[in-house]
């Protein structure tokens, strides 16, 4: 039986994107920039802990953000305001990033200049999981709000990502959220993968994400 045509569209589609992610790697890897994507659900707290993070660490490190949207620039003007370059790609109806848009979006910006570039995925835990960014880290958040299941229900997302990150835990006890729970169920898909536990409202969690974040940006 043929391949149906769609399948080979979409093998080719990926291949290319394989192909220049390799590039962009490579290329983060000579700038010495270390590069990290975000990716979850909708709501799930990234523009809050990039904001975060951007605020506790741009007077010590060159830093920059792309950020992935299907409209609006709303999360790339929250994300400016800590005096961080930020660009905005709008996806219109595609639901993820990817090589070629990260590519795109980097022609102005010197990496050598760069310590760090954080790329925020369009809120999406299905396709993101398919298209490799050229990033070192691959993190992945879930909030308590979503429940303790969303790595058995998005599995391919969390077993491609390198960190898992369990956000807004500040209201933990209001949702009666189990940790324990989400943690076995984490492991189950993704074995041996380092979890945070932060709330970047209110700070909890955040010294040690900060510390990871930094160990990191050592290495580049």
């Amino acid at each position: 039986m043929n391949t149906p045509r769609l399948v080979e569209v979409r093998e080719k589609v990926l291949k290319q994107n394989d192909i220049l992610a390799r590039v962009l790697r490579q290329n983060f890897k000579l700038a010495g920039v270390f590069v990290a994507s975000f990716v979850s659900s909708p709501g799930s707290g990234k523009t809050k802990l990039l904001e975060k993070t951007l605020s506790a660490l741009n007077k010590k490190y060159s830093m920059a953000v792309l950020v992935g949207d299907l409209a609006t620039d709303n999360d790339a003007v929250r994300l400016a305001a800590t005096n961080v370059p930020v660009k905005q790609i709008i996806t219109g109806t595609i639901c993820h990033l990817d090589a070629a848009m990260i590519d795109n979006s980097l022609k102005e910006w010197d990496l050598n200049k760069l310590d760090a570039l954080f790329i925020e995925n369009v809120g999406n835990l299905v396709c993101a999981s398919s298209y490799d960014l050229g990033e070192e880290l691959r993190l992945v958040l879930m909030s308590v709000t979503e429940g303790e299941d969303k790595p058995l229900k998005y599995p391919t997302i969390f077993n491609t990502a390198d960190i898992a990150i369990i956000t807004k835990i500040d209201l933990a006890e209001a949702v009666e959220f189990d940790f324990s729970l989400a943690h076995k169920n984490i492991q189950a898909v993704r074995p041996g993968i380092k979890v945070f536990e932060l709330s970047a409202k209110t700070g909890e969690g955040m010294d040690k994400w900060l510390e990871f974040v930094q160990e990191n940006l050592k290495k580049g």
